[in-house]
């Protein structure tokens, strides 16, 4: 599954117009917002279990050899495997090794952004697996042939009909007639048809959410109960993963399940928390009565370990809760596709440039107005407005920004260093901006800002400059 040709600007201008894409944003994005809200606000240590699971993944990710090599020996200890994949290639050609020895003919999902990295689905089908994805949201999108738009809820951007006509496609052949129009009704039918697969599976494949080293376990958090059918009902479990996923022990897994689903969607804990480790224990009376024959975790690099060594460090402690989406002006504007790839948002527009390279995605880290709403929200405390603003520095040195652009920057700079002379032009410039739009408080049009005027009105300025309105005040004062 690919996202929409064209360049952000393009698909961005095509997200604009699209009267359902903006309904469907706009029914989801102000729920979210405020159950985050009233869960952060009935919870008074929130801003210390921010703090803690930040000093944690600062831990972790000065130790990550060591802790990887302590997950690797735990989880071999209990009878696993675990594979370093250092690019999506090497991830894919790993699974794909796996799934031809044991004969896999289905494979069945839980939501993986991942899998969604390392663009699996497609290579596992062309190898002659029929895959099919348990998360509902991804089973959605799936029978969509559209990519995720938003990192938890990948179909956020479809709307209740489009959602039943396509229902209506894939499972009227199954023998279901009714045309549904009601949530519940559209969810127990897509129970229905997705149950029959996680029997005929013979691998699952699900995410991790954390990998814990202490134990050599991992852990998925879902609100559906999917993964845990998905891993283990199949006679094979594979778990893909970053490799800075990893927390040191289960005690520290908690600290951040306090944090993740308050963050992503608002509830105070997710409805499924399942630990994971090892394959089946075949142990007499002490054996289990479930689980996969196989446990596999693929350890994927594809770019983490260059974040390690630099100034994006900071964004590996992300644990994929989505709070910044949610929160983004430009994303509730426009969606995830617009953002071209598998990481939508202010965090997608820091890891797709780092991992396809900067060259590649021009757009992204200056589609954002640097507002700091996604810094404010996120509960491991990245600084992601910063990080945006390095990007764009090495896209100006390098030379990748537009000309035009990198004309106005020179300009503005030279201006900004003749403070005199910033003053006066401001001066003059505030107040007729000021007159312009004193009739309806605002300016629908203004040379070199048609982006903006475009599709909205400009707030038209008070008519002082901050310096003019500060020695007012103070004068005032005195």
């Amino acid at each position: 599954m690919h996202a929409p040709a064209g360049r952000f600007s393009q698909r961005a201008t095509i997200a604009l117009h699209d009267q359902r894409l903006q309904a469907a944003l706009h029914h989801a994005s102000g729920g979210l917002v405020a159950r985050r809200a009233a869960q952060v606000a009935a919870l008074p240590e929130y801003e210390a279990l921010r703090e803690r699971a930040r000093e944690v993944k600062e831990h972790v990710l000065a130790r990550l050899d060591s802790y990887l090599e302590r997950y690797e020996a735990e989880v071999t200890r209990r009878g696993g495997h675990v594979h370093w994949a250092a690019t999506a290639e090497e991830a894919r050609e790993i699974i794909l090794g796996i799934c031809k020895r044991v004969d896999a003919k289905t494979v069945t999902k839980g939501k993986s952004m991942v899998s969604e990295e390392i663009a699996l689905n497609h290579a596992l089908e062309a190898q002659g697996c029929k895959v099919v994805e348990t998360d509902l949201g991804e089973y959605i999108i799936q029978l969509a042939h559209e990519p995720p738009s938003h990192i938890i809820m990948p179909a956020v951007h479809m709307t209740r009909a489009q959602v039943a006509d396509l229902f209506d496609a894939a499972h009227r052949p199954l023998g279901y007639t009714r045309h549904l129009t009601e949530v519940g009704e559209m969810v127990n039918e897509a129970r229905q048809v997705l149950r029959r697969h996680y029997f005929e599976a013979d691998v699952g494949i699900t995410g991790g959410n954390f990998l814990v080293a202490e134990t050599g376990s991992s852990i998925i958090v879902t609100n559906e109960g999917n993964g845990d059918l998905t891993q283990t009902l199949a006679r094979v479990h594979i778990v893909t993963s970053g490799i800075e996923r990893v927390v040191p022990t289960l005690d520290d897994a908690t600290t951040f399940l306090r944090l993740l689903a308050r963050s992503a969607t608002g509830q105070e804990t997710e409805t499924y928390t399942t630990v994971s480790t090892g394959p089946r224990r075949i142990d007499g009376e002490n054996s289990d009565h479930d689980g996969p024959q196989e446990y596999h975790v693929v350890l994927v690099d594809n770019g983490r370990s260059a974040m390690l060594g630099g100034p994006f460090r900071e964004m590996l402690r992300c644990i994929r809760c989505g709070a910044c989406l949610n929160h983004c002006p430009v994303y509730t504007a426009v969606g995830g596709h617009a953002y071209g790839w598998v990481y939508p948002g202010p965090m997608g527009a820091v890891l797709t440039p780092l991992i396809n390279g900067i060259e590649k995605s021009y757009d992204l880290p200056n589609a954002c107005t640097l507002n700091g709403r996604c810094q404010t929200v996120c509960p491991v405390k990245i600084p992601l407005p910063g990080l945006l603003r390095e990007i764009r520095r090495r896209q100006f040195e390098g030379g990748l920004t537009h000309w035009p652009v990198r004309m106005a920057l020179r300009a503005w700079a030279w201006l900004a260093r003749r403070p005199a002379l910033y003053q006066a032009l401001t001066g003059m410039a505030l107040p007729l901006m000021h007159r312009l739009g004193r009739r309806r408080g605002a300016l629908a049009w203004l040379p070199l800002a048609t982006g903006w005027t475009g599709t909205r009105d400009l707030p038209a300025p008070q008519g002082q400059t901050f310096q003019q309105a500060w020695k007012q005040q103070r004068g005032s004062r005195s």
